[in-house]
């Protein structure tokens, strides 16, 4: 078990290899940046940082971490009251608020694909953090459909926030706000047609079920 200063030492380690990583990508790109040199930045052996993160890939993993913390620590009882779409814009926004800090280093990373696929993974995650911080389930079957669609909501937003410069990002959560808006109208609809279809399907067994009119009576069935 580790005690609280070693715990405390790894966190500080943590925010100095993040912070340089995102830095060093705002002022030189993050395709060609080197382990090394993120090491050489952080003030730290090449061994501590591989030690933590062995790769870039890890570093935006650990970086995708701290904000899901910010999202869930947010996440107040009191705003269960508002509507589930409030709720998913508020986490969302927390979400970036969090990320804020290494915006430049991120518009530096979103120009490196690689990198965009090796995020993959984290990104659902993050998004299933983002649906229980908001109150709604985010596991099973049913909770990966959701956190795949609010992902797509989330990247959506990403791109604009990245060129956002409002002082309270107001682009971003009207582009959010509209995209959860959209999202809200089509669940709805598609509830309604499964509903439609369950009613249609019962009506159709129900008849199938029920025996024809005057069988065995010798009567004709009337016509309304």
């Amino acid at each position: 078990m580790t005690d609280g200063g070693e715990t405390g030492a790894n966190d500080e380690r943590d925010a100095r290899i993040v912070d340089a990583a995102l830095s060093l990508a705002a002022a030189r790109g993050w395709r060609g940046l080197a382990l090394a040199d993120i090491a050489a930045a952080a003030g730290l052996s090449l061994a501590e940082v591989a030690a933590r993160y062995p790769g870039k890939g890890a570093i935006l993993d650990g970086l995708a971490r701290r904000a899901d913390l910010a999202v869930l620590a947010g996440a107040r009882e009191e705003d269960r009251d508002q509507p589930a779409r409030d709720r998913l814009l508020d986490a969302l926004m927390r979400r970036f608020d969090a990320l804020r800090p290494w915006r430049e280093g991120l518009r530096a990373v979103r120009r490196d694909p690689a990198a965009a696929v090796g995020a993959a993974p984290a990104l659902m995650r993050s998004m299933t953090a983002t649906l229980e911080a908001a109150g709604i389930p985010g596991d099973g079957p049913g909770g990966f459909v959701r956190a795949a669609g609010l992902a797509a909501i989330y990247l959506s937003a990403l791109r604009v926030w990245l060129d956002d410069e409002s002082e309270d990002g107001g682009a971003t959560t009207a582009h959010l706000a509209r995209r959860l808006e959209r999202a809200d109208r089509l669940l709805a609809a598609c509830r309604r047609c499964a509903r439609r279809g369950r009613s249609a399907d019962a009506r159709a067994a129900a008849s199938d079920q029920a025996p024809e009119a005057g069988a065995g009576t010798g009567e004709a069935p009337n016509a309304v």
